[in-house]
This record gives structure tokens, C-alpha cells and sequence, in this order.
């Protein structure tokens, strides 16, 4: 049993390190959640000699109501819900403006680096903690779409009432700590500094280069 609070992002990315170890030098590649997934999967991609890349999504917000998500879309694929009073127009338009968006920010973190392809390798989806997991189920749901082997979700925290949907929408699902007093991410770390954006570059960019 691990303790109830984890000391950092490197500390969650050794110990998911242990539990991910039948992984290490095979055919899988980690894919990290912009930004405070990125040092998780910094830690993992070292120890267990994995490419890393980032997956980057954005939610198609109801013309009514922003917050309330219809759809989701990443740089080449997207879901959507059934809402026949959304002019399809607007649905059109969102797209490639949040695709203009996601495009700008993968260059920004990787440079002119084509994304890895994921056909028939297996996935391993990494944030640094889940709080409603909308983002990330989104994120599962397209990247089904491209055939990868299997998609592990791999998490340091999360609330225990989101434990059995994960377990349901990912092939396999390992965490670190389930908490029934879920008050949010950053209270089940000791220290949970902001990750800015050149640290997400300067750690992409070292994988990489080690390649």
C-alpha cells in the first residue's frame, strides 16, 4: 500500500515505473498529458527505455453553454455526441479552430517532429492525477481510432469513485492512490509546482535526442 500522499511528479513517474515494468524495450510508446503529465512521463519514458510524445485534446464546447462539452477533437480525430440543434456549421467551424490550436501547441512543444504513429504498438496514457477524466476518456476514445494494441492508462491519483470507469475504457488501468476524500489533484502531492511550457519542451527534447 502506498502512502496517502506521493512527494512529487518524479516520484509518481518511478513508482508507475514499477508497476509498468513488462513494458520496458517493447514495442509501446508513452503519451503524456500536457503539461503536468509531461514530467510523469519523462520519468517513465527514462526508466523504461520508451519513446515519449504528448496527446493533445480540447472539447467542443455547446454554442450555448461552453462548458458543456459535445464533442471532443484532437489534432486528427474527434467524437461527438448526438445534438441535432447544433447547426453543423458551427460544429465545422469549431473543429479546425481547436485544430489550429492543438497544431500550434504540438509545435511549440515538439518543433517540426511528426507525431509517433501508434498503429498496433501499445499505448500508455499518462497524467500526473484524474479529477472528472472527461479530457482523458476523450482522449482513449480517439485514440482507438488508431488501431494501437492496447491503451494503458497509467495515473499517480484520482478520486476512488472514477477507479471502475477507467477500468472499463482502458485496456489496463494502474494508479497509485484511489481517494475516497478526493479534494483535488495538487492535495495529494507534497509538492505540486505549475509546469510551465519550456519544461515541457526542454524534457520532450531530451527524449528525443537520446533517440
Amino acid at each position: 500500500m502506498y502512502k496517502q500522499q506521493l512527494k512529487d511528479r518524479t516520484e509518481a513517474g518511478f513508482l508507475l515505473s514499477e508497476k509498468l515494468k513488462k513494458y520496458q524495450n517493447t514495442n509501446s510508446v508513452i503519451l503524456a498529458v500536457p503539461r503536468g503529465g509531461v514530467p510523469v512521463g519523462f520519468v517513465i519514458s527514462k526508466t523504461l527505455h520508451l519513446p515519449l510524445d504528448i496527446v493533445l485534446s480540447k472539447k467542443i464546447g455547446h454554442p450555448n453553454n461552453k462548458e458543456f462539452a459535445i464533442g471532443a477533437v484532437s489534432m486528427d480525430s474527434m467524437i461527438l455526441d448526438e445534438h441535432p440543434e447544433v447547426p453543423k456549421k458551427y460544429i465545422d467551424h469549431e473543429i479546425n479552430r481547436l485544430r489550429q490550436l492543438l497544431q500550434e501547441k504540438y509545435e511549440l512543444y515538439n518543433g517540426n517532429r511528426k507525431p509517433i504513429d501508434i498503429e498496433n504498438k501499445n499505448v500508455i496514457l499518462v497524467d500526473d492525477g484524474i479529477a472528472t477524466g472527461n479530457t482523458l476518456l476523450a482522449s482513449i476514445a480517439m485514440l482507438r481510432k488508431k488501431n494501437p494494441a492496447k491503451i494503458i492508462v497509467a495515473v499517480p491519483v484520482l478520486p476512488y469513485d472514477t477507479v471502475s470507469i477507467f477500468e472499463k475504457n482502458a485496456d489496463e488501468f494502474i494508479y497509485l492512490i484511489a481517494s475516497s476524500y478526493f479534494r483535488g489533484v495538487g492535495s495529494l502531492y507534497e509538492e505540486f509546482d505549475q509546469v510551465d511550457d519550456e519544461e515541457v519542451i526542454r524534457m520532450l527534447s531530451v527524449i528525443n535526442t537520446n533517440e
